[in-house]
């Protein structure tokens, strides 16, 4: 691992820090400032909409202007965006600044990932995009509890984020790296995913619901329960540092054993954790923490079994073009998830986000054990190693292990 890793991880590390704590504190200053749950959906459903556009328009700013330049850019809209949200309280205007907000952060993780991927040659990748995967998601966890560092109801927290992305641009932009140039590959259309393998798509929708409505919706869930600040921060870290936990050992199990039936027994694992929560919250017993922990090791396990399982049906070379098609799926999945919970808090309090958590994991379960009826599974031998994947952007894909650009794409109509 050489030091020019080491401090464009650490640099990101502490962006991601200022991105975890800000998007807590949008939900809980969401409620305090009596915004619907459907308008606190709406302007967390933003973020993941904005990640899309800047799927395309990132790179183009890039190509255009530089890394450098870019970076500053995004840097500053990113810094920028975190103040206006304390100064300018409004629902309608921090659904347009969630989507800047999204976009910016895209453009940081892009500008980022290439530059790792300039520094990590051979199998030394497989290693750094596990490391750089499980450091994303552990600093994420760490801003929860910068919540605790300051009144939500003042500029402090946003003032904090702000200096925390900017703070972490430091170390990256005086940094000596040579620019790569980035050639975004064209994703497979979601149709011809379907027919690849229609479990695979499906289970990565149902984990971008699941996963865009932990990370939009919870703070409110917390703020209805007339939770504490550290116990929101508590219950956001808990879900997160159980993803990072045990995210690998599950995804392994699934190696070894027909992936559908990993992903029906994740699921339905995942819908029975949610409805205890559920049941937690409506008697008012303990235990919550521990659910989530638990959760999140579940949770965020789905992307990426639903991943390594359509990699099952990929031909050698097809697996980068494919996993970038299956991260917009993802993508839309989470813009979806915020919204499904807005209007189902609307109608059932507190219960409408592990409602729509079970249901969905309950019913990708479903869908799973359809497909297993349906086909036979394909030759243990066949099956590709699981990664642990957090969504971030396309580029880190050229990271993944199982990744082998192919000049020509043409993948194989086999289904699960």
């Amino acid at each position: 691992m050489t030091p020019t890793i080491l401090i464009l991880l650490g640099g990101l590390s502490t962006i991601l820090v200022g991105v975890g704590l800000l998007g807590t504190l949008l939900g809980v200053r969401a409620n305090l400032a009596t915004f619907s749950d459907l308008q606190t959906g709406l302007i967390m459903a933003a973020y993941y909409v904005g990640y899309i556009i800047g799927t395309n328009l990132a790179p183009r700013i890039i190509r255009n202007v530089g890394h450098i330049r870019a970076f500053a850019a995004f840097a500053a809209l990113a810094s920028a965006t975190s103040l206006a949200f304390g100064l300018l309280v409004q629902p309608w205007v921090w659904l347009l600044l969630r989507v800047i907000n999204g976009l910016s952060v895209l453009g940081l993780y892009v500008v980022v990932e290439s530059w790792l991927n300039e520094q990590s040659t051979g199998p030394a990748r497989g290693r750094l995009f596990s490391l750089y995967m499980t450091s994303t998601l552990l600093a994420l966890g760490a801003g929860q509890f910068l919540l605790l560092a300051g009144d939500t109801l003042d500029m402090t927290l946003f003032a904090l984020a702000a200096i925390l992305i900017s703070a972490g641009v430091i170390p990256v932009a005086i940094t000596r790296v040579t620019e790569p140039r980035i050639e975004m590959a064209v994703p497979v259309p979601f149709a011809q995913l379907l027919r690849i393998s229609p479990l695979g798509a499906v289970g990565t929708f149902g984990a971008g619901i699941i996963n865009g409505a932990f990370w939009g919706m919870t703070p409110l869930f917390g703020q209805t329960l007339a939770l504490e600040e550290r116990q929101i921060a508590l219950l956001m870290s808990a879900t997160i540092l159980g993803g990072a936990v045990l995210q690998r050992p599950i995804g392994h199990l699934s190696d070894f054993m027909d992936r559908r039936l990993m992903l029906v027994l994740t699921g339905s694992a995942t819908a029975v954790v949610a409805a205890i929560a559920g049941f937690i919250v409506i008697e008012g017993r303990a235990g919550l923490v521990f659910s989530a922990c638990l959760y999140g090791g579940l949770m965020f396990s789905l992307y990426g079994i639903s991943v390594a399982h359509t990699n099952d049906h990929l031909q050698h070379g097809q697996v980068l073009e494919a996993t970038r098609g299956l991260l917009l799926i993802f993508g839309l999945g989470a813009v979806c998830g915020p919204l499904l919970v807005g209007l189902a808090m609307k109608a059932a309090g507190p219960l409408g986000l592990p409602a729509v958590s079970a249901l969905t994991a309950a019913a990708l379960a479903l869908f799973g054990i359809y497909r297993m009826l349906r086909r036979a599974p394909p030759p243990r031998a066949a099956q590709s190693e699981f990664v642990p994947l957090v969504r971030t952007s396309p580029v880190a894909l050229e990271m993944y292990p199982e990744a082998d650009v192919s000049p020509e794409l043409e993948l194989t109509k086999r289904e699960d």
